[in-house]
């Protein structure tokens, strides 16, 4: 049995939980998700959402924590919401933002302009003798961490001096540079 896959979910007073056929909606004050499953069940019993699986075949195993995990995102990002925060690293490195457009200054020789989608808020915060902090939220898990790979891979973060677009509090494998 999946360790995830077996833990039930607790659905808050926040959030509505719908079935219908192999489709689930979750919906809350902060959106609304729908996913599709297959191969699993999953069933509403006095607030509880427990996933379970019909067959014991080796694909609907590696499903059943999937699902459980989708649904558990679903729920906690209509409810609260997620955050990522980026961190540039590097002289001259600069970040604004007007609305959803994010200007980035990348030691490049143009400016990179990114259109972020309307599901994710975007932030900027620059302080002086700090790096820029770009802060990011959603209520959709998976879209907050496509917009987040895709600003990185701008400018990732190079082992020698850790310049680039990195998580905060990430910690980066350094390497040593050249012995003289």
């Amino acid at each position: 049995m999946s360790r995830i896959g077996k833990n039930p979910i607790t659905i808050p007073s926040a959030a509505t939980v719908e079935l219908k056929d192999n489709l689930i909606t979750v919906s809350g004050k902060l959106g609304k998700l729908t996913q599709d499953f297959s191969e699993v069940e999953v069933k509403i019993e006095d607030g509880v959402l427990t996933v379970s699986r019909a067959a014991d075949d080796k694909v609907t195993r590696a499903k059943h924590g999937l699902y459980r995990a989708l649904i558990n995102n679903m729920i906690e990002g209509v409810t609260n919401g997620f955050t990522k925060q980026l961190e540039l690293v590097g002289v001259g490195y600069r970040a604004s933002n007007q609305g959803q457009r994010l200007e980035l200054s990348l030691g490049y020789s143009h400016n990179i302009a990114i259109e972020i989608c309307p599901e994710v808020q975007v932030e900027t915060v620059n302080e002086k003798g700090k790096n820029p902090i770009i802060k990011l939220t959603s209520y959709d898990k998976q879209l907050l961490g496509q917009v987040t790979a895709k600003i990185r891979d701008y400018r990732r973060p190079e082992p020698y001096k850790g310049k680039g677009v990195k998580f905060v509090g990430e910690v980066l494998r350094r390497k040593a540079g050249k012995t003289a």
